[in-house]
Parts: structure tokens; C-alpha cells; sequence
């Protein structure tokens, strides 16, 4: 039978404390890429075309990014006053940007040439915006408390709404119906508008003729890709708003300490990333608007974005910090994204050539391979394995030698070398090695015949081992206090027999001198 090696008996350990999936897959964006602006960054916006390029605005400038290598490819700054809400539409081609002269200016992206000149608002714009239907159209809102839908080939307004009665820093055209405009206001309220009637259709927020005196300004709003539903928020506070239902307010969540600056989703729409002045960015989970995740930046945060693949996290600062996150998506994500059933295929293409073109293979029956691999080698030889003789631990070695003196003195060691090199012998392994010479009743021929070089790593170890439960057993104490009597009796004895052995000295001098 072969010698077993000490067994060392494991202890349950308290679990760590583990990252939920959707922790671990926003903990993923890392690399982060700080861009230092001359001021305050107030707006991110990706493009939905490809490579999704992104415009930063800061001060009088907006610069174009490319996401993969993080550089500026293009810098417009045609603008008089501070720039805001600098927005790339949907194909890439045009750019749209207020300031705080109330001038609204498009651009062409490539060559950075004004096509459009919007005047009509008289204070700062803050949100400038192409519909997503309607590429045609521009909406914008300004401190002078009016809301405006443009028509780019003409240069001219559609409509202009006049129902809030404050700042309106806020705004966005519905996904689904190009007629309907939602937007927030620092009266406190929430309205959307419908541009065939001219009329503000819904208001949520406040009551009808209520003063919205000591209201809380609404910073950020934002519609669902289905526009049943609307996001608010209005200092810490988030809330949201079912439009079907006619305003209802369905929940409201306060998980920042102070006030909301920005809303944004992912690709699909089933998280909700929300920035605050308390340096926050945090992740909600719409199915139940809890926090799965939140991320800790440097400064107040004013404005974020994620990009369409969900690859890239843009985040602007008070101080001027622009914040670029970055994830390597995976190989099926890759796939699925590129792939023929991908949202892009499905509208580039139409029915009939998607499924003649794209999936030339619909209801053909699959053929398998029925050659049969050759066998590696010749089928009847069978080989026999060497089985590795595993090599014993040092204390383990004197113990299956018997050696019980010296594979205690190897436990107790701090370090001992074997074949790896020099190893740290932890308090585990000693027990255990106490316990297995108890159960061959080789401990006290373990601790028998020692001198004071043998005897001190052992008191050593006893003291550094029950130091913290000395004085709550008396049996443990009264046995130390024996073990301390012996000691001072032995020490004693030493000092006597050194007392001695100077008085013999002297009388074996005095006898030599005498002869």
C-alpha cells in the first residue's frame, strides 16, 4: 500500500461577493480615453450609420470623433457664441447645432459648409434635433420658452409651440409618429405636442391652470422606441410616464443624490443609463427599474451617450472631461450584428430578395458527411501509461520514515525548500500535522529530547497561536501559569548552578596558586 500524504482538511470559506451578468458585462467597458476640453462638455451624440462617429460639444467648437482610434476628424467651429446640442443625423451626411445667440446652423459633415441658417428664436438653443422619420425636419427648444419644427429645404418653421412657460432644455420627436414632439421644461411639466393641430395634446407633470411656481425644473426627457411610454427626470428623481394611459405617472425611482442631467439607452432599449451631478452613471433595468450597475466619474456628469452597437460609452463633464469607454464585443455578437437576419439586413434589403439573395438555402434538406475518420494508429495495439510517482513534501518524507521530531520541526518552520524552492508552510498544514501525530501517538515522542535550540520554535509557535484566547479558559490559564512556574524554577536552577560553578572556579584557582 502506498504512503498517503497529509490530508489537509478544507474550511468553508465565506463566498466573495459576486458580480451579477449584467455587472460583469458593463464592468467590460474599460480603456477608459479622457479628452480634456476647454469647457464644460454639454452634448454627445453617436451617428446610427456606420463606423458611428460621434459629435462632442464643448465651448465654441464641435468636434467629430472616430470611434476606433479616438480622434478628432473634424472640428466645426463656425459659431459665435457657445455651442450646444451638437447632432449628426441618422446617414451621417448632416450636422445641426445650436448656441446661445438663439442661431441654428446645418452643416455638411465632410466639408464643414453651412447649408442652413435657422434664426427665429431669440434666446440660447439648447436641443437641436433631426427627426428620425423625417430627415427633413428639425426640431428645437430655447430659453425663450418655444418649441419649433423646421423644414430644412425651405428654411422655415412648421410650427412653433408656445405652451411652456419657462426654459425648455429639453425635447425629442417621436420614433414611431413624426407629428408628435415630447419635451421638458423648467415650469415643471411634461408635453407632447401634435403638429397637425398645433396644440400641446398631453400634459404631464402638473394640472391644467395649477401655477407651476416652486416647480422643479425638468432637465432630461426621453420616449420608448414603442412611444407608449416617457422618461422625466426633474432634480434626483426619475420618472416614468404612460402616454396611453393619459399621463399616468407609473413609477418614480431616486437612486442619484443629486440632480439627473442625462437619459440614454442601450441598443435594444432594455437598460436605461441615466448621469448625474454626483458623478454617477448608473444602470437601470426597465423590466423593474432597479440599479444593476453603477459607474463613478471624476466630475458632474452633463451629458452621455452609448453608441448603436453598444460598444462605446461617451460621457462629458463639468470640467471639461470627455470619458470614452470601449467593450470588445464578441464573435456572435459580431455575427449577429452582421449577420443576415441583423435589423440592418432586414431594412436594407426587401422581402423577396432578402430570401433569394440573402437565404438561397430556405427548406433545402442538410446532407451529412458520412466518411468515417481514420483511427489514429493501428486498432488492435493498445498503449500503456507510466504512472507519475508524485513527489512527497518534506515533513511528509520524515513522517512516512517515522521521523516524528523532524517533520514537526519542518512543519513549524516559517520557510522550508523543496524541488519548487523556497516555501511558506501555512498555520493549516501545521495543524494538521499535530492532529496526525496525535492519532499515531507520536506526539510526545515528537516533543521528547529536546534541547533549547529544538524547544524555542515550539513554544513559539503555542504563543503566537493561542495568544488571542489567553484569559477566557482558567484550565488554559492555570496550565500556562504551570508551564511559566517550571520555567522560573528551571531559570532559577540555572542561575544557581551558574552561581556554583564561579564559586568552584575560584576554589580551583586558589588551589592551583597553592601547589
Amino acid at each position: 500500500m502506498d504512503f498517503q500524504p497529509l490530508v489537509l482538511r478544507k474550511h468553508p470559506k465565506p463566498a466573495p461577493e459576486k458580480h451579477s451578468i449584467q455587472s460583469r458585462y458593463w464592468r467590460s467597458f474599460k480603456s477608459p480615453v479622457f479628452v480634456k476640453e476647454y469647457a464644460p462638455v454639454t452634448s454627445v451624440h453617436f451617428t446610427q450609420a456606420k463606423p458611428h462617429k460621434y459629435a462632442v460639444t464643448a465651448a465654441t467648437r464641435v468636434h467629430i470623433y472616430a470611434p476606433r482610434t479616438q480622434k478628432i476628424t473634424k472640428t466645426i467651429a463656425r459659431f459665435k457664441d457657445v455651442a450646444r446640442s451638437g447632432f449628426i443625423r441618422d446617414d451621417g451626411k448632416l450636422l445641426v447645432a445650436g448656441d446661445d445667440s438663439g442661431l441654428i446652423q446645418i452643416f455638411d459633415v465632410n466639408s464643414r459648409a453651412i447649408l442652413r441658417t435657422l434664426d427665429a428664436h431669440k434666446q440660447p438653443v439648447h436641443v437641436t434635433k433631426f427627426s428620425t422619420l423625417d430627415h427633413t425636419r428639425v426640431l428645437s427648444c430655447s430659453d425663450d420658452t418655444t418649441v419649433r419644427l423646421w423644414d430644412v429645404p425651405s428654411q422655415s418653421t412648421i410650427t412653433t409651440f408656445t405652451s411652456h412657460t419657462d426654459y425648455v432644455r429639453s425635447g425629442q420627436v417621436s420614433t414611431t409618429d413624426p407629428h408628435l414632439i415630447l419635451t421638458g421644461s423648467y415650469d415643471g411639466t411634461v408635453r407632447i405636442f401634435d403638429t397637425r393641430t398645433g396644440e400641446c395634446e398631453l400634459l404631464m407633470g402638473s394640472a391644467p391652470g395649477r401655477s407651476s411656481t416652486g416647480s422643479v425644473p425638468v432637465e432630461q426627457v426621453l420616449m420608448y422606441p414603442s412611444g407608449t411610454v416617457a422618461l422625466s427626470s426633474a432634480a434626483s428623481i426619475l420618472r416614468v410616464w404612460d402616454i396611453v394611459a393619459g399621463g399616468r405617472c407609473l413609477r418614480a425611482v431616486s437612486n442619484h443624490q443629486k440632480t439627473v442631467t442625462s437619459l440614454a439607452f442601450n441598443s435594444n432599449s432594455s437598460k436605461l443609463l441615466t448621469g448625474g451631478l454626483d458623478n454617477m452613471v448608473k444602470v437601470y433595468d426597465i423590466s423593474n427599474y432597479n440599479v444593476v450597475h453603477t459607474m463613478r466619474y471624476s466630475a458632474p456628469v452633463i451629458c452621455l451617450a452609448l453608441s448603436p452597437d453598444d460598444t462605446h460609452i461617451a460621457v462629458g463633464m463639468s470640467d471639461g472631461t470627455l470619458s470614452v469607454r470601449r467593450r470588445q464585443p464578441k464573435a456572435s455578437e459580431m455575427e449577429a450584428a452582421n449577420g443576415p437576419l441583423s435589423a440592418a439586413s432586414l431594412r436594407a434589403v426587401t422581402l423577396d430578395s432578402f430570401l433569394g439573395g440573402v437565404l438561397p438555402n430556405i427548406g433545402q434538406p442538410r446532407v451529412r458527411d458520412r466518411t468515417k475518420k481514420k483511427p489514429v494508429g493501428d486498432v488492435d495495439e493498445f498503449k500503456v501509461e507510466s504512472k507519475r510517482r508524485r513527489r512527497l513534501k518534506e515533513y511528509d518524507r520524515f513522517l512516512k520514515g517515522f521521523k516524528y521530531s523532524a517533520a514537526l520541526d519542518s512543519a513549524l518552520r516559517r520557510t522550508w525548500f523543496d524541488h519548487s524552492g523556497f516555501q511558506q508552510v501555512p498555520p493549516a498544514t501545521t495543524f494538521a500535522l499535530i492532529q496526525e501525530l496525535v492519532y499515531r501517538d507520536g506526539l510526545r515522542i515528537a516533543l521528547a529530547g529536546r534541547d533549547d535550540v529544538l524547544l524555542e520554535p515550539i513554544l513559539r509557535s503555542l504563543t503566537d497561536m493561542y495568544a488571542p484566547v489567553l484569559g477566557q479558559s482558567p484550565t488554559i490559564d492555570s496550565l500556562f501559569l504551570r508551564l511559566r512556574k517550571k520555567l522560573e524554577v528551571e531559570i532559577q536552577l540555572q542561575n544557581d548552578l551558574v552561581k556554583v560553578k564561579g564559586a568552584l572556579d575560584m576554589l580551583f584557582a586558589f588551589a592551583s596558586l597553592s601547589v
